[in-house]
């Protein structure tokens, strides 16, 4: 062993000690999946030297024969791992072996739940499979120097995996990784020629380089042992490039944990070959679950990118729109250079044409997903339904399909569960109804019990409730589906056209003009804080209510505004009545305007209330509810 040099101790970062702890405890249930992770790890590293390589072929160091092989020494218990990848500097090591460097490490931590399952699935996403060796290892020992380095600038890094490790320079001849790990007493099964192939076999296959273990041989007594003879045990063919009849969905499924760090098997993937004016393939994947960091829009993004079969670039974000960014899988294309770039990718009409494709393809695998299996596509709809709420307004092209693919509560249901598609609600839609009716709010209850529905409980109208934070945005962007207008039920002048009869809708005529004279008492008594009075046709229970005027926005966009620190523009509420409540018939006895005015603003509030609205004045809303109640009293 050469000799070391600059040797220190240093502490793991404290996030690394607490998921140490969870490794070494079994956080895994099976055990054996420590191997996938650091092949998968050093496959990512051969894919940076090829990337590196390709401006900087001196990268290669004459060996451009890239591999990485397994082996093992049964009486010393340990198994080895070794890669000639891009390898790691002195500083490098510190950094990826002994910090989480990746941010939103605290959100990881607060994550955890005690859950091994969802617990590994986090882990997964933070691609620090590295401290999986743990799992089998009491000691892990990392050789590695970073390609263009002196061999004098190689790095061992030791850990037995409690709070500290121990990295010192060495001597190594040739750039890459070793990893050798030295087995707990009741691991050393996992230091066997069979046992690791069958490994290999099951987690690794789809690797697209070879992985090597040596040749079972034996020498003649008195003879020589043979030269050490290594043997490929994947099939190291690019996993989307093979027709897909030939590729298993427990290949699809392991291929997708490798590029996506994730421990669950995908939800869904489509595998295509395309031919013609452009060539490439494309194999894309839905996740089971949202990873935590869904919702930081700089969070890393984008499909892997190949050209003809060599690895480009990571989180390629070009070729998929942002509302699709949870989407996972592998682009390869025959059409663009090998220096590609990121600046390059986002003005090349190729791009273009392939994004388009590549959408379709997603939102059809959706579509399909959606149709065969609804359960898992509630499930889909759980984890991804805001993110895709984010469509109509990103992806006009496509805007009919992402409608198709939405998914809402409504008063038909009673749990607020996003289920209803805009096609079921069309289907059991009244006889003459055109229009999609729709209410937003901040909660399930709020909505649901709005005496803006009253009249469409009272004609059997199904009502789609929306409490999504974004839904208000997203409607601004939807205006119709399948020909069918959407309408706000607490904005502008109700009018439900053909489910009204000619005979009510006279009525209402009558009872508008017959009220004529309260509407103006209310406007003077109200004054500013309204901008229309009238009588309501949305009402049968309650006595008032406050409508959104047509070009007004709601309060879910103020908000929005509010919190973003934009000025929100002014507007006021209509104030619509009930003429038939007993409230209402006693204000339009009231003889006293002080008293009037008292009541009215009363009614004004109770409706701010019921609408989720926060009072201007609570204190004035309360005084003259005592003075009411006073009155009352005597």
């Amino acid at each position: 062993m050469s000799v070391e040099t600059q040797k220190e101790t240093l502490g793991f970062q404290t996030e690394v000690k607490q998921l140490l702890h969870l490794m070494i405890h079994s956080l895994y249930s099976n055990k054996e999946i420590f191997l996938r992770e650091l092949i998968s790890n050093a496959s990512d590293a051969v894919d940076k030297l090829r990337f590196e390589a390709l401006s900087k072929p001196e990268l290669l160091e004459g060996g451009a024969e890239l591999k990485i092989r397994v082996s093992f020494d049964k009486d010393a218990k340990t198994v080895t791992l070794e890669d000639n990848g891009i390898g790691m500097s002195r500083d490098d090591a510190i950094t990826h072996l002994g910090t989480i460097a990746k941010s939103g490490t605290a959100d990881f931590m607060k994550n955890l739940s005690g859950d091994q399952k969802k617990d590994s699935h986090l882990i997964g996403q933070f691609g620090v499979g590295f401290y999986s060796a743990f799992i089998v290892a009491d000691k892990v020992e990392v050789f590695s120097r970073r390609a263009g380095l002196a061999a004098s600038e190689g790095v061992h890094w030791a850990s037995k995996g409690e709070g500290e490790f121990e990295i010192a320079t060495v001597e190594k001849a040739d750039r890459g990784t070793r990893i050798v790990l030295h087995l707990k007493a009741a691991e050393d099964e996992f230091a066997d020629g069979w046992r690791l192939r069958n490994i290999i076999k099951k987690y690794s296959d789809h690797i697209a380089l070879p992985i090597e273990l040596p040749k079972e041989q034996s020498a003649a007594e008195g003879e020589e042992p043979p030269a050490q003879e290594w043997e490929v045990v994947n099939r190291a063919s690019a996993l989307w490039t093979r027709p897909r009849t030939e590729v298993k969905d427990e290949e699809y499924q392991e291929f997708y944990k490798h590029i996506a760090h994730d421990y669950e098997n995908p939800l869904s993937w489509s595998h295509n070959k395309v031919e013609g004016k452009l060539e490439y393939s494309s194999l894309l994947y839905v996740p089971t679950r949202a990873p935590f960091d869904l919702y930081q829009r700089e969070a890393p993004k984008g499909l892997k990118l190949y050209v003809q079969r060599v690895f480009v670039m990571d989180q390629a974000e070009s070729f998929l729109p942002l509302y699709l960014r949870f989407i996972k899988g592998v682009v390869d294309s025959n059409d663009l250079s090998l220096n590609v770039s990121r600046e390059i990718l986002q003005k090349d009409p190729i791009i273009d044409s392939m994004k388009s494709a590549l959408t379709k393809r997603v939102l059809d695998m959706l579509e399909k997903l959606a149709k065969n299996e609804p359960e898992q596509y509630k499930g889909f709809w759980k984890n991804f339904g805001q993110v895709m709420k984010e469509g109509p307004a990103e992806d006009f092209a496509n805007k009919e399909k992402i409608a198709g693919l939405l998914r809402f509560a409504s008063t038909q249901g009673d749990d607020g569960e996003q289920v209803v598609s805009l096609a079921e609600y069309l289907a059991r839609a009244k006889e003459g109804q055109d229009k999609i009716y729709y209410l937003t709010g901040e909660t399930y209850a709020q909505v649901k019990n709005s005496p803006h529905l009253e009249v469409f409980r009272k004609k059997g109208i199904e009502v789609l409730l929306l409490t999504d934070r974004i839904d208000e945005w997203l409607m601004s962007y939807l205006s119709e589906f399948d020909g069918k207008t959407f309408v706000d039920v607490a904005r502008g002048d109700l009018d439900l056209g053909n489910l009204d009869s000619e005979e009510e809708k006279k009525e209402a005529e009558e009872v508008a003009k017959a009220k004529e004279g309260l509407v103006e008492r209310i406007k003077t008594a109200l004054g500013d804080a309204v901008s229309e009075v009238r009588v309501s046709h949305r009402l049968t229970d309650s006595p008032a209510i406050l409508a959104i005027g047509e070009q007004d926005l709601g309060m879910q966009m103020r908000q929005i505004l509010e919190a973003s620190g934009q000025k929100v523009p002014d507007s006021k509420p209509i104030f619509e009545f009930n003429p038939a409540h007993p409230l209402i018939e006693k204000l339009d006895g009231e003889q006293s305007e002080e008293r009037f005015g008292d009541l009215s603003h009363i009614l004004f509030d109770q409706a701010a209330l019921a609408a989720g609205d926060s009072l201007k004045d609570p204190a004035a809303y309360v005084r003259r509810l005592n003075k009411l109640l006073v009155e009352l009293s005597v």
